[in-house]
């Protein structure tokens, strides 16, 4: 009897919390191909980062909202966490409140820079490395340099953690979205170059992160002008602009301007530049993109130039599931040794085919 009663209060607070609950949905995605690199042999992985999410709102009355978002990435390959030692949830925790004033959210996401800047490249801000949004279109900007595992690039270098975010009303296709975030320390480090400042083990940033966005969009333009200042005082901003001269074909451009004289007096400046188009064709669309990157040394002798072809293809068999195909070609990548002198160059040629699938 007593278990019975247990039973029942139990499916009785559930039950008041799903009706609270206004609206609750599992979402995500799985994108498996396979891809080659120069220098490297056939590997099956992914072109864009694969998602398992939760979100949810709850109507609180007098237009006023309470909702939430947690987000999980993982290797579809091998089933494992994101680029391994990641947090479970590195997409993004977040809860929050929305209403005539716009939407207020705490906890962990993408910047308003780096959430915005993706949707002005033709890969659409995916981390392929066919695409430009994780290197060029940013300036090679980290937004996370003192996290665990956001070194080289990586697709975690553009959410920041311990931040507040603020996305205003729409008004006319106008919109700004702002971002701040405590000095907490995330357990990363960062060494400096030259006479650049270092950053050990667990230290907590030396500023306050904040990135501020303001975007248009209305019918067939859209743009953005952004500033972003980082946990080690490198700071980027980034003008981007997309027209649709027809329904099947749009054009978009991005520049961006990196300074990271705080931590890198070797070579504090980064530039980058895309162009690109897509053009769809029925079911399927092409993707077109050059891409350049130059980071320019103080003494001017030896600015390190990125230059990137890339070509792409993707064909909807559903509104839900597409085939893909890409070939990317990227030229005078340069590495470094300890002081961030040149040690070499090279030529990488990428190609990949494969399905996404969302949900």
């Amino acid at each position: 009897m007593k278990k019975t009663l247990v039973a029942a209060a139990l499916l009785g607070a559930f039950a008041g919390v799903a009706q609270a609950q206004t609206a609750v949905q599992i979402y995500g995605n799985v994108d498996v191909g396979m891809s080659k690199q120069s220098d490297q042999t056939l590997n099956i992985g992914k072109r864009a980062a694969n998602t398992l999410g939760f979100k949810g709102t709850e109507d609180l009355g007098n237009g006023l909202k309470a909702l939430f978002q947690v987000e999980m990435r993982y290797e579809p390959d091998t089933g494992t966490n994101e680029n391994g030692g990641r947090p479970l949830f590195q997409g993004q925790t977040r809860v929050g409140l929305q209403g005539d004033f716009g939407m207020v959210r705490l906890g962990r996401g993408l910047t308003p820079f780096q959430e915005i800047v993706g949707s002005f490249e033709p890969w659409h801000g995916l981390p392929s490395p066919a695409g430009f949004y994780t290197d060029i279109s940013v300036a090679g900007f980290n937004s996370a340099p003192l996290d665990v595992n956001t070194t080289g690039g990586s697709p975690n270098s553009n959410r920041i953690s311990n931040a507040i975010f603020y996305n205003s009303p729409v008004s006319n296709g106008f919109q700004v979205n702002a971002s701040w975030a405590s000095k907490e320390a995330n357990g990363g480090k960062l060494t400096g170059i030259g006479n650049g400042a270092s950053y050990a083990l667990n230290q907590q940033a030396s500023a306050n992160p904040f990135s501020i966005a303001g975007t248009y969009n209305n019918g067939p333009a859209a743009a953005m002008v952004a500033y972003e200042r980082n946990a080690v005082e490198s700071k980027v901003w980034s003008v981007a602009g997309s027209f649709s001269v027809s329904p099947e074909m749009k054009l978009m451009a991005t520049y961006s301007h990196q300074d990271q004289e705080h931590t890198n007096t070797f070579r504090p400046t980064v530039k980058g530049a895309e162009i690109g188009m897509t053009y769809g064709m029925g079911p399927g669309k092409m993707l077109v993109g050059f891409g350049l990157k130059k980071q320019e040394e103080t003494t001017r002798l030896h600015d390190l130039i990125t230059r990137q072809y890339s070509l792409g293809y993707e064909y909807s068999l559903s509104k839900r599931t597409y085939l893909y195909v890409d070939a990317s070609r990227k030229t005078n990548i340069f590495t470094y040794d300890t002081l961030g002198f040149v040690a070499g160059s090279s030529v990488k040629n990428f190609y990949d085919v494969g399905l996404n699938h969302s949900f």
